[in-house]
């Protein structure tokens, strides 16, 4: 019977149970929580990662996934509560509005996303008549622009050209003639556009003298004349020009000089106003100076 028990063997040494130095590593990694997740999780990871771009790699399979892509987001976006369907435009006169509806897109139903109302609001604020606008997609998938107009309140002669400009002094238009805004001030000169507010303040002042002024001319880009009927003209101050007019007004009130013949009222200095009689009135009061002076003489 063959013993069960294994006979030692001289040459053979002790059997060591430790693991081997890169089993001792390995095993010494295993315990580290990093090392595990990365094995468990990364190693995965690299090996979808390594078959996508295998199959990314190849051109048709590219041109394939933009393709589905570009679908899915045009399937997306072109859904019926994302779709405009028309456009309402208002706050402006019908020229305004005709020039805004020129702008914006003309075939509807188009998606929301193809719309970009931050550029189009941008646009419309950049016509002269508009100061400012509001774009946005209504409830109804209608194209909702609101235009606030620029009111104008005066016109300036620029050139040739009589523009609308309002309260700031910014154009809004233009016109043929002056006889189609007889309601608002005229101004010229260099400058007077930029200078509008006390353009205006002259203008509510003139008070019983409003009906017979013709305009307002900027002189030097430093002071103001006021043109008046029958040639009249008055001269007003760099400083001080509404209280200087107010002085006009009284005096005209006291005394009734501007329905004499009286061409310019300077009030330039206005310590010493002046007047200026027209060349008949002049001619006419020398010769009644000389016709005085020639009888003290024979006297």
């Amino acid at each position: 019977m063959r013993s069960l028990i294994r006979r030692h063997t001289p040459d053979a040494g002790p059997r060591d149970p430790a693991p081997s130095k890169l089993g001792y590593r390995f095993q010494r990694l295993m315990l580290t929580p990093g090392f595990r997740a990365s094995v468990r999780i990364g190693m995965p990871i690299l090996l979808i990662a390594a078959i996508v771009g295998s199959w990314y790699s190849k051109e048709e399979n590219r041109t394939a996934f933009a393709a589905t892509i570009a679908e899915t987001k045009r399937s997306f976006q072109e859904r019926p509560q994302f779709m405009v369907q028309s456009l309402a435009v208002t706050g402006a006169d019908d020229a305004t509005m005709a020039r805004v509806v020129e702008m914006l897109p003309s075939d509807y139903p188009v998606s929301s996303f193809d719309l970009e109302l931050e550029a189009m609001r941008a646009e419309i604020e950049a016509l002269d008549p508009v100061k400012s606008a509001s774009v946005r997609v209504g409830e109804a998938g209608t194209l909702e622009v609101v235009l606030t107009a620029r009111v104008p309140a005066a016109l300036w002669r620029d050139g040739s050209t009589l523009r609308l400009i309002d309260g700031e002094g910014v154009p809004s238009g233009s016109v043929s003639s002056r006889a189609s805004r007889l309601d608002l001030p005229l101004i010229a000169g260099d400058g007077a556009e930029q200078h509008i507010e006390e353009a205006l303040a002259l203008y509510a002042g003139a008070g019983p003298l409003r009906e017979r002024v013709r305009g307002l001319v900027r002189m030097g880009e430093r002071r103001w004349d006021i043109v008046l009927d029958r040639d009249q003209r008055i001269l007003l101050p760099g400083d001080g020009a509404v209280p200087a007019l107010d002085r006009v007004i009284a005096l005209n009130d006291a005394q009734d000089m501007l329905s004499r013949d009286v061409v310019v009222v300077d009030m330039r200095n206005t310590e010493r106003p002046t007047l200026r009689m027209n060349e008949e009135a002049a001619a006419a009061m020398r010769r009644v100076s000389a016709t005085i002076n020639n009888n003290e003489a024979g006297n």
